[in-house]
């Protein structure tokens, strides 16, 4: 009796690699060659193993046929589950096999043959899924990277943001390349990379992924041109390159290892822009003076703003028993960079995170911003739930917009710093959202349900964070580099 026929659905696509097990099912369970069910069909063996192997669409008309030939149903034909474990197996080794993850790997597929046995289809079946699990892992989301973050501050929090052994590895790299007092110069750093076996080649196509790229095959540390303003940067950028070869880094394993690695070639770097030795003599005669300052450290150093604030931060509590808060904060408000042992009430969502989180309104960092005149800091007290501090701001910009650096510090050391007389007094009673967070009453009773503000969606939320060996760098970018620059 032939089984009653029934046409096959058009809503739901047919998966052409499941489609073609279901027929092979079919004509093996019919005792049925390709050759056979072929002339029943009306077609070579050729087509039909490349519809049986998902190569091809079969049409409607051929699909009733073979349904017929077979004695099954076109229903039965189309269905979307495998007809065994083995075909199960197949498919999905066949699709992972088309994956990205396995694509870039750059090597050629496993050809599935009778002679591969189901458990040896599993296995690597399950290397496949390692791969993908290991690129999901790598391929962090903003909560497993703020996640790395938050746990990577909290420990620099409970060390004073304070590593002994960089900073031993810094002056005995100083002393060694003859840099004793002042402002760490140029030569001075070229000196330390010649000793590491490395020249400081200045150049201009360096992937714009990348701060610098280390041959170190050749001992070539490459660096932007040397006519960027002040120069600043390229000590720091030179002295981080140093430092992943002086601290023995491999390329991270994890998210996690990356920030580690970041935050000690950075530390290594401020510690030989500001020496401990000199660094924490120049601040304590200041206390003793009542004149701390962060201009006048950036200055005696010839360093950054930003850089001199973060290396107090490093030696203060250490060496002053003073607690401290630094801040970079966006001209929106976003917190950007922080640090805070002394007990500032600063935003933080429900894993800890801080950075990103708004700012109170009412605070020293975002009330600089409103100033006419710029070019001096600005000086505040604010109340807060916490307690009362004193806080010192300077505002910059870059091509990323406006930022303002803090450096500040309880009532009671307020006293120590140059700046300490100002009447400029805010209270922020934040996280409480009256605090500055929502309008008036009356503004908002006169505003609600009336304006629709169309918000601008920064696009970058949407974006994975970095991925690779090297997270943010292209590596083709560096290699095809380093080969226009070999020899």
């Amino acid at each position: 009796m032939t089984p009653s026929r029934s046409s096959a659905p058009t809503t739901a696509p047919i998966e052409l690699k499941t489609l073609g097990h279901r027929i092979r099912h079919s004509r093996v369970s019919a005792g049925l060659t390709l050759d056979e069910l072929g002339a029943a069909v009306g077609v070579a063996g050729s087509q039909l193993s490349l519809i049986e192997n998902g190569k091809r669409e079969p049409k409607l008309t051929l699909l009733q046929a073979i349904a017929d030939a077979t004695s099954t149903t076109v229903s039965d034909l189309i269905s979307a589950e495998p007809p065994n474990r083995r075909a199960a197996l197949e498919i999905a080794l066949a699709k992972a096999q088309q994956s990205y993850s396995f694509l870039q790997l750059g090597i050629p597929p496993l050809k599935v043959t009778k002679g591969i046995s189901d458990e040896a289809l599993e296995t690597v079946l399950g290397l496949h899924e390692e791969i993908q699990r290991r690129d999901r892992e790598a391929n962090a989301t903003p909560e497993e990277a703020r996640r790395a973050n938050t746990e990577l501050r909290l420990r620099m929090r409970d060390r004073n943001n304070y590593l002994p052994d960089i900073e031993k590895l810094a002056e005995q790299q100083l002393a060694a390349a003859g840099h004793s007092r002042g402002a760490l110069t140029h030569r001075t750093v070229s000196i330390m990379a010649e000793r590491l076996g490395f020249e400081l080649i200045y150049v201009n196509d360096l992937p714009s992924s990348t701060r610098s790229i280390t041959d170190l095959e050749n001992g070539r540390i490459y660096l932007p041109p040397a006519s960027i303003p002040g120069g600043h940067g390229l000590r720091s950028m030179a002295l981080q390159a140093m430092a992943h070869r002086l601290l023995d880094h491999k390329p991270p394993t994890s998210y996690a290892d990356f920030l580690q690695q970041r935050l000690e070639i950075n530390y290594f770097a401020a510690c030989c822009l500001i020496p401990q030795t000199a660094g924490v003599e120049f601040l304590q005669q200041a206390k003793k003076d009542r004149n701390l300052a962060v201009e006048d450290f950036r200055d005696a150093f010839g360093v950054t703003h930003e850089a001199a604030s973060m290396r107090m931060t490093n030696l203060m509590t250490e060496h002053l028993d003073m607690r401290l808060h630094f801040l970079r904060v966006g001209y929106e408000g976003q917190i950007e960079r922080v640090y805070v042992n002394d007990g500032l009430p600063v935003p933080e969502d429900v894993t800890g995170a801080v950075e990103g989180q708004i700012l109170c309104r009412r605070f020293s960092a975002r009330r600089a911003f409103e100033r006419q005149n710029r070019t001096t800091e600005h000086y505040q007290y604010t109340d807060t739930p916490a307690g009362t501090f004193w806080c010192a701001t300077q505002t910059g910009s870059h091509d990323r917009g406006e930022f303002s650096i803090t450096v500040g510090v309880p009532f009671d050391d307020a006293r120590f710093w140059r700046g300490r007389e100002t009447q400029k007094r805010e209270t922020s009673t934040c996280p409480d959202e009256n605090c500055c967070r929502k309008p008036p009453q009356d503004v908002l009773e006169r505003w609600s349900d009336k304006a629709w503000p169309s918000a601008r969606v920064h696009t970058h939320i949407f974006s994975p964070l970095p991925r690779g060996r090297f997270p943010g760098v292209s590596e083709s970018d560096v290699y095809e580099f380093l080969e226009r620059h070999d020899g």
